[in-house]
């Protein structure tokens, strides 16, 4: 049996919350400290009997963890991963791994120097739905990629637009900053880069500032092609959190999927897990063998702690590193153009 890794958690918010609790329950990992420095800390830190420090400094000079999950607010992430890195201590940032594209590439290019793991959480990418999709493409069976059709239609309530003062209805405070990081980077693990984007937007729905749908093509290193749908006011169930039965928060519509991909030889719908391929000639005119995949669930964020505590001890090299989450806050930032000026712009142009 491995000695568990002691890991700390800076923010005590509703992510970090979560972190701690699997932090807690992991047998791989020992909570070692809380770090917050606003009044949700104490009560934390007394819970799970652990010792809290109001920064990073502090919990550096006085108790280096073996790790550290950085739940804090998104200006903080880059900062807070700058110190965890001067301090040699492996870091997984909550994403978007920065605010911006500047700020994140100083934060991963300073841990790849030094040789200090930064992984971005990103949980889904420790989904078993999207290690068996991973897995799937990977093999072949479904040939060459040359399409996918991704969604992520769901309807916010009226009240989540009132929060913080309304911030939300604003420029910022939209699908695509809020929600979209979570697909993009989810259909680079499975397909690879995305190289450039052609993105629209829409605030017609409710009129706010703020978009409310918006609508993209990829298109992928590979020459494969996307498209993208996304809006906070459709009513509709095709969305991740919807599909995947992996957040109870959500009802769950599980005859529905997210991401359909199609290959030359095959096609696989996620999170239903169909799988259909021709088991001859490939035709139109041909019917498929249809399958089902299956899987054994576990919880991501639970995976995602047991994984860190691997990466830590030099087991495994990181599923989504740092860079994965700067690749993935670029093509959002590309996205943002796009739908601002109504023309493509290349990820890395």
């Amino acid at each position: 049996m491995s000695v568990p890794v002691r890991l700390a958690v800076a923010g005590a918010g509703l992510i970090g919350r979560r972190h701690i609790e699997e932090v807690d329950a992991c047998g791989d990992a020992q909570l070692s400290a809380i770090v917050d420095p606003g009044p949700a800390g104490p009560e934390l830190a007394r819970k799970y009997g652990v010792a809290l420090y109001p920064s990073l400094a502090e919990l550096f000079d006085h108790a280096r963890p073996d790790g550290l999950i950085l739940a804090t607010p998104n200006r903080l992430h880059v900062q807070g991963g700058l110190e965890c890195v001067a301090a040699g201590v492996p870091v997984i940032v909550e994403k978007p791994v920065g605010d911006t594209v500047e700020g994140a590439t100083r934060l991963v290019d300073a841990g790849e120097a030094a040789g200090v793991p930064v992984l971005t959480g990103h949980h889904r990418n420790y989904s078993p739905i999207m290690t068996k999709a991973r897995e799937i493409v990977a093999s072949g069976v479904l040939g060459q990629v040359v399409a996918v059709v991704g969604t992520a239609l769901f309807h916010k309530p009226d009240d989540y637009f009132d929060v913080g003062g309304g911030w939300r209805r604003e420029p910022g405070g939209g699908p695509i900053l809020l929600n979209l990081v979570h697909e993009v980077n989810s259909l680079q693990q499975l397909l690879g880069d995305i190289v450039s984007v052609q993105a629209t937007s829409s605030n017609a729905a409710r009129g706010f500032p703020v978009e409310d749908t918006a609508a993209m093509v990829f298109t992928f290193a590979d020459g494969g092609l996307g498209t993208f749908l996304l809006s906070d006011a459709a009513a509709s169930p095709r969305s991740w959190e919807q599909t995947s039965q992996e957040n109870a928060d959500y009802a769950t519509h599980p005859d529905e999927d997210a991401y359909h991909i199609a290959g030359t030889a095959g096609s696989l719908s996620v999170p239903t897990m169909r799988l259909r391929v021709y088991p001859g000639a490939r035709s139109w005119y041909l019917p498929f063998d249809t399958t089902t995949v299956e899987l054994e669930r576990t919880d991501p964020l639970a995976a995602q702690v047991a994984h860190f505590a691997a990466v830590i001890r030099g087991e495994a090299q990181p599923i989504c590193s740092g860079r994965d989450g700067l690749r993935s806050l670029r093509v959002l930032e590309a996205v943002v153009e796009s739908a601002r000026t109504g023309r493509p712009v290349d990820v890395d142009g």
